[in-house]
């Protein structure tokens, strides 16, 4: 007999991995990030305009602790994702590229002895030009890295002051040109409606972006989130809403004329350079995340649970060390699967096939046949016998879109 919510078939696995350290706090950040407390070699005034010093950064054995807690908690999980494949591997923080290239080596090393990997895997770091350095990129790629994101944010050395960067606009264009020279595909993130910014600003960061022709954009909306010093201290001279619209409307239409693709709400990618791993979250997949702070979701063939390692990078290493990363796990209920299946997939600007929401969640299409037709009526989706996806205002709107599927508890 079938039970209720029971999964056919597993969804395809990733696995994050979280690095916690950053040289600085940026002030609109909510990650698990946590700045260093003393690089080994602090910037001198005279090199603040050139490359970040290749000394700034983790100390070896606080690097080789952690690593060894990576290793210790991804032994743990292996029983819960026992004979899965993974199609996907993301590095992030933090500032992963704060780690030695040896560091991260040896990171790729200890998993791959533990997992099988697709033979096409993506394996993406984070990387931020203030930790750049000449070779350390192509170093990173002769570890197995295949993928780079640059957090850039601007090309504006104004705009980078306001937003708390340790890096400068020299710094972004150099890295930018290392990866180019290093990496088959890359990845570019900037933000928009920044303090002061004006419309000619944006064009004038989002021109010299497209100027270097990258694989894939992600363009970001700067948010006051909770728990930043943004959210307590908001910047002066934020953009107002109307203007922050006519950014996005720019953007979408400059990155299209540049042959870059509007995929999922933030990215833009060219033909064949859309970041698998992301897509495996918007998709609903599965995902294994280790290290501080990292959240996990796995399908198992009667619930879907998700889980949650220690925040604190020390607490998180004595207790990963100890076989108890995780600090806490609950089961997805069959009533906040449908809400938590369509957050993700209203993200994707081809919506999602309704046969993938059965396979997914173990629910009938018929779980969210009332809210589909309401939004149906309000313009904000669209479908045909295989798939919805979002409408144009549904893409303006999408939480309102998104929220016309929770139900309540």
């Amino acid at each position: 007999m079938h039970r209720p919510g029971a999964l056919q078939a597993l969804p395809p696995l990733s696995l994050y991995v979280h690095l916690p350290w950053c040289l600085k706090k940026c002030p609109y950040c909510d990650f698990n990030s946590h700045e260093i407390a003393t690089p080994k070699i602090p910037l001198l005034p005279a090199q603040q305009g050139n490359m970040a010093s290749p000394k700034a950064g983790l100390s070896p054995a606080l690097e080789a602790q952690y690593l060894d807690a990576l290793c210790a908690d991804l032994e743990a999980s292996l029983p819960q994702i026992w004979g899965r494949r993974i199609h996907s591997i993301f590095i992030g923080g933090g500032t992963p590229s704060l780690f030695s290239p040896e560091g991260i080596d040896r990171l790729l090393a200890d998993i791959r002895a533990r997992l099988a990997y697709d033979p096409d895997c993506e394996v993406t770091l984070e990387a931020n030009p203030g930790t750049f350095e000449k070779d350390r990129f192509k170093a990173f790629r002769q570890a197995g890295v295949n993928r780079l994101s640059i957090g850039v944010q601007s090309f504006d050395d104004a705009k980078l002051k306001a937003l708390g960067r340790v890096h400068n606009r020299a710094q972004a264009i150099a890295a930018v040109e290392e990866a180019q020279a290093c990496f088959d595909t890359f990845n570019l993130d900037l933000m928009y409606a920044l303090p002061g910014q004006s419309q000619a600003d944006l064009d004038a960061d989002l021109q010299q972006a497209l100027a270097f022709t990258p694989p894939h954009l992600s363009l970001y909306h700067l948010t006051m989130e909770p728990n930043t010093r943004f959210a307590t201290q908001p910047p002066k001279d934020l953009p107002d809403d109307d203007t922050a619209f006519d950014m996005l409307d720019r953007l979408i239409e400059a990155t299209g004329l540049a042959g870059l693709e509007r995929y999922e709400i933030s990215a833009y990618a060219r033909k064949g350079h859309r970041a698998m791993h992301n897509l495996n979250y918007w998709q609903f997949g599965d995902y294994l995340g280790i290290g501080a702070g990292a959240h996990s979701k796995i399908s198992f063939p009667d619930r879907v649970v998700r889980q949650v390692r220690w925040r604190e990078p020390q607490a998180y290493m004595t207790q990963a060390l100890q076989g108890q990363a995780c600090s806490n796990e609950h089961e997805i209920s069959l009533k906040a699967r449908p809400f938590e299946y369509m957050l993700n997939a209203l993200r994707l600007k081809d919506g999602f096939e309704l046969a993938r929401f059965t396979e997914r969640t173990g629910l009938p299409i018929t779980a969210i046949q009332q809210a589909m037709q309401e939004a149906e009526a309000k313009g904000l989706l669209a479908r045909d016998l295989q798939r919805a996806w979002p409408t144009e205002k549904g893409f303006d709107f999408l939480s309102d879109l998104q929220a016309l599927f929770l139900q309540e508890e």
